[in-house]
């Protein structure tokens, strides 16, 4: 889990790569300033270096369902404060502000629609939820959507985008780990594909469990995948890490993921995908 408010991979809201207000905007990979309207009419990428931005689940959604039809399950269920937690400020009021920001009850969205005609189950995170952290709500959509698909022998898609476990829920949220990984294995046995899709950053228990169980594990281009932050590990060897550490293309090359695959292009793949299967 993330304890430090000053790490790259925190589960805070405002931790992971922003989109500030004004005409103009810096890209986090390259550095450069992006004109905000040829960054709009270049899907969210740098028009230098091709780093993908975050985009929101229902941008996900017309990205990548038939006409941007998506059957949502379980919107309705959401967190409580089983602990009593409170550090900077109660959870209950962080819940209660991150649920205001996005319309959501928590950091997911799962339901049913199409890719080119097939049928698929999809899980969507939603990093401006409490970074996308994964509690005890995240953990039981995500079993919810694994045991649809192994029900009616549904492809499960889930694109990932977190910080990790949520520490303001602590074991609770580490049991997600096992609960999520449990329910992706039947998913396997039985048969059914499961692709993991990648984007910027997924970090953590979610990183630690079923994110890197895809039978096909799909990431976004320059999206930051890993465990800990680079800071963090670089604090705790006392080295400097090689160049685009924990970068999507450096997973490829070191075979821990299967495909990096830019926005544009990711319908046509899953349906590739989709039909070999």
């Amino acid at each position: 889990m993330a304890w430090f408010k000053k790490q790259r991979d925190s589960e805070d809201t405002d931790a992971g790569p922003k989109i500030s207000e004004g005409l103009w905007l810096k890209c986090p990979v390259c550095r450069e300033m992006i004109f905000r309207k040829e960054f709009e009419r270049n899907g969210k990428l740098c028009p230098k270096c091709e780093y993908h931005f975050p985009i929101s689940v229902d941008e996900r959604i017309m990205l990548l369902l038939d006409d941007g039809r998506f059957t949502e399950w379980e919107a309705g269920l959401e967190p409580k404060d089983i602990l009593g937690f409170q550090d900077t400020e109660p959870y209950t009021d962080r819940l209660i502000r991150s649920q205001e920001k996005t319309g959501r009850k928590d950091a997911i969205a799962i339901g049913t629609g199409h890719i080119s005609g097939h049928p698929v189950n999809m899980a969507i995170f939603d990093f401006s939820f409490m970074g996308g952290s994964m509690g005890t709500v995240v953990g039981e959509k995500i079993t919810v959507a694994a045991e649809a698909s192994h029900s009616s022998q549904t492809p499960l898609i889930i694109v990932s985008t977190s910080g990790g476990a949520r520490m303001q829920e602590g074991i609770f949220s580490l049991m997600q780990m096992a609960k999520t990984s449990a329910a992706i294995g039947r998913l396997n046995q039985a048969g059914v594909p499961f692709i993991s899709v990648l984007t910027d950053p997924t970090f953590g228990g979610v990183t630690a469990s079923f994110a890197m169980l895809g039978d096909v594990i799909i990431a976004e281009p320059k999206a930051l995948i890993g465990f800990a932050g680079p800071r963090v590990i670089e604090q705790t060897i006392k080295q400097r890490l090689p160049k685009g550490f924990q970068r999507a293309e450096f997973l490829l090359e070191h075979g821990m993921i299967d495909m990096v695959v830019p926005r544009r292009v990711m319908k046509r793949t899953l349906t590739s995908l989709l039909e070999f299967f």
